[in-house]
């Protein structure tokens, strides 16, 4: 099992550049750049791509309504270039607030825009002349819609790898199942590792069941908080994590469209699921984060003694979890990552 690391994309580059080579030497073999309504999550891995040597940097994720698919495929090529080898492309839908709020598109068929967005980047990187006639793209454009002078083309450049590696943070099961057919991994997001089996089991079977052999198997990024600490300490850091939670389960999309919300309640949490996001939205966001159940806190934390660290270390590995996601914390992070890579490796 690999660890990873989301790094920071709101601050001063220079010091995340910093953090990320530190960070390298102390075992993070991957690090993550989120790209929101922030800065550009491409400008800030270049520079990571100068400032670290080992450790591969992937986009989590890149949303796929923001760029079109071939730019998605030269952007990617280019930062696999500039990393001699070490870029991972992490895409998915977002959401419509960001999209349709920021992007100014609409948020429309995110499951068959990441097949055909796919499609198309491998055949870019395969140095293919690309032509694709899909529901949500058309390369060259036909002649009704635009001048008719299109033609064609293929990448100018001589990629590092004809097979840079596509991960999709998706959720919802038609979109984990097209993840679990298609890509190379997978980043879920609130990923309970004794509860996953049951509400995504089924639509990773289906999807594994079309994937082709040469893929190989999937990867999956998921963990969460990491301390050894004792047990007040533990409590403080576990709660934490109300905030996001809160604010995801109950403020992200509307009251009928909430994909987290959707996920907490197949976790068998419906009442507190319900609770939240009647809370949040109605302001009273104290209250939604005490809505929180301790259980998903506790249980999705690695966070406690050092048995209880190793425990949930093992139960991420158990349901799976290839590149197991730390969000280390306490007075020694590079010893404590230290700590765990040993254990992992």
């Amino acid at each position: 099992m690999k660890l990873s690391m989301m790094l920071s994309y709101t601050g001063d580059p220079r010091a995340a550049a910093d953090e990320a080579a530190e960070l390298e030497k102390a075992g993070i073999d991957v690090g993550w750049v989120a790209e929101l309504y922030s800065f550009d999550a491409v400008s800030i891995l270049g520079y990571l791509a100068a400032k670290t040597e080992t450790m591969e940097l992937g986009s989590a994720i890149l949303p796929i309504y923001s760029r079109t698919p071939t730019l998605t495929a030269m952007t990617a090529a280019g930062l696999d270039a500039v990393s001699d080898g070490r870029f991972i492309l992490g895409i998915g839908a977002s959401g419509p607030q960001v999209i349709e709020g920021w992007h100014g598109v609409p948020y429309d068929r995110p499951i068959g825009r990441q097949k055909e967005l796919i499609e198309i980047c491998r055949k870019v990187w395969r140095r293919e002349r690309v032509t694709h006639d899909g529901r949500n793209y058309k390369l060259p454009l036909p002649e009704d819609e635009g001048t008719g002078l299109g033609k064609p083309l293929k990448l100018i450049n001589h990629p590092k790898r004809a097979d840079i590696p596509i991960y999709i943070a998706s959720l919802g099961p038609k979109n984990v199942e097209a993840t679990a057919e298609l890509a190379d991994g997978w980043i879920p997001v609130f990923f309970h590792p004794d509860k996953a089996e049951s509400v995504w089991g089924e639509a990773l079977a289906t999807g594994n069941a079309n994937r082709d052999p040469s893929l190989g198997d999937m990867k999956v990024v998921a963990g969460g908080s990491l301390a050894i600490c004792d047990d007040d300490t533990a409590k403080k850091i576990r709660d934490q994590g109300r905030f996001m939670t809160a604010l995801y389960v109950g403020g992200m999309g509307a009251k009928n469209k909430n994909f987290y919300n959707n996920i907490f309640r197949k976790y068998g949490y419906e009442e507190e699921a319900e609770k939240i996001q009647d809370l949040f939205l109605s302001g009273r966001k104290e209250e939604a984060m005490a809505a929180v159940p301790q259980d998903f806190l506790d249980a999705t934390a690695m966070v406690g003694d050092e048995g209880w660290v190793r425990e949930r270390v093992e139960a991420y590995q158990a349901a799976g979890v290839t590149h197991l996601q730390v969000q280390p914390s306490g007075p020694d992070r590079l010893g404590l990552i230290e700590k765990v890579k040993g254990w992992v490796s």
